[in-house]
């Protein structure tokens, strides 16, 4: 998948294009729908498939003090779509001057003049341009106008469930430390990514010793607590089976920031330091609790670490 940065980076004759507009944060199920109808309709007309996002929450500029975290940073975002087929997605940069510009104005440069657009997807509740005056409605005015059609997407629900899958919905369950929940609304694992860095090396006295993540930035970590999942390190491809822990050690109280750090399962000796890797959450084992000592607190690593092995063990 080819990555734009900005409109005029795009070559003149990159289009006809079908096009889908969206944050995508997390690239989530629905989000996954949207761009599977937008795959069909780029085939069937032979034009390219084409993702227009941004590269962070418009609510950033527009409201900070309403901007919700990111379900996952950009470059996980771009990663993530370009799974799905997609022949380009442009990131235009939501700054000041992107927020002022007319909903037509933005149809016309971009839509039209950079990527020739055909087709155009969206929410229904997508809105663009100066004040949101951008709608789904506007975009069918100026269709006929400017040479493209619209589809509105239907909102996707899973199955039995009322609600329609939502990035709001995907944080509330992070937040709840529900990420069975969000793995479901995801489509996939929720996960984080970091380089493994030195920490106070208190689980390999415990026999338990941990790879320490980097400082997650950009991307919605799950509440505090210990989760079965997996660490994949990109430097060598392989998937380990692990137990996680988010939070502050409360045993010991002098973690002044909260931290994601994995365990291997299986593995005492495993040398990971500066290694790029993800952590896969799988299913939350408990909540983050002080104990009394550092006896008690291995016992209850060491009942962490089979129960963390026997879930993955299921999931396989």
């Amino acid at each position: 998948m080819i990555v734009f940065r900005d409109p005029e980076e795009i070559p003149a004759d990159f289009g006809p294009s079908a096009v889908a507009i969206g944050k995508f944060d997390g690239v989530h199920a629905g989000h996954r729908a949207v761009i599977a109808r937008l795959n069909e309709r780029a085939s069937a007309s032979g034009a390219r498939a084409i993702a227009v996002t941004f590269d962070r929450n418009p609510l950033a500029i527009l409201r900070p003090d309403l901007c919700p975290e990111n379900v996952v940073t950009v470059d996980r975002k771009l990663e993530l779509l370009g799974e799905l087929g997609l022949d380009a997605t442009l990131v235009l940069t939501f700054d000041e001057e992107l927020a002022a510009r007319s909903a037509e104005d933005f149809v016309v440069d971009i839509l039209v003049t950079a990527l020739r657009v055909s087709t155009v997807l969206v929410g229904e509740d997508f809105r663009f341009g100066r004040g949101g005056a951008g709608t789904p409605e506007l975009l069918r005015q100026l269709g006929p106008q400017y040479g493209f059609d619209v589809e509105v997407v239907d909102e996707v629900y899973l199955p039995g469930s009322p609600r329609r899958v939502s990035s709001t919905w995907i944080r509330e369950l992070l937040m709840e430390g529900d990420v069975s929940g969000a793995s479901r609304v995801l489509g996939r694992n929720p996960d984080v990514r970091g380089v493994v860095v030195h920490g106070l090396k208190r689980g390999r006295e415990l026999g338990f010793p941990t790879a320490n993540l980097s400082p997650i930035v950009d991307a919605f970590v799950p509440a505090d607590g210990v989760y079965a999942g997996w660490l994949v390190d990109h430097d060598t491809g392989i998937r380990h089976p692990s137990a996680i822990s988010v939070g502050t050690n409360p045993t010991f109280d002098d973690v002044l920031v909260r931290q994601v750090e994995a365990h291997v399962l299986g593995q005492t000796g495993l040398d990971l330091y500066g290694h790029d890797v993800s952590v896969e959450f799988v299913e939350r084992l408990r909540g983050m609790v002080a104990f009394e000592g550092m006896e008690k607190l291995s016992e209850q690593m060491a009942d962490d670490v089979r129960v963390a092995a026997r879930v993955l063990a299921e999931e396989a």
